[in-house]
């Protein structure tokens, strides 16, 4: 049997946060067969009380570009 990934995600504690703007927790999240990535932060302990817990952004995955080939014979530095 195939585990169903499908409106699932997870989280983890993100090991290279170096400042406050980075995310406390990182992860992904899989709807509809569409990957998230997912980024969270934790209440700051001094906000209001009734802020949010957790907040939290998500941005889609999307394929890694190859970078672009350069044009055999056009890549010295002459500048026209």
């Amino acid at each position: 049997m195939e585990y169903d990934n499908n409106c699932k995600g997870a989280i983890w504690r993100n090991e290279k946060k170096e400042t406050d703007r980075h995310p406390d927790f990182t992860g992904s999240l899989n709807v509809d067969g569409v990957e998230y990535w997912v980024s969270a932060w934790k209440r700051k302990p001094d906000a209001k009380e009734n802020a949010p817990a957790l907040s939290f952004s998500i941005k889609r995955k999307e394929a890694r570009q190859a970078p672009k080939a350069v044009e055999p014979g056009f890549d010295d530095p002459i500048p026209f």
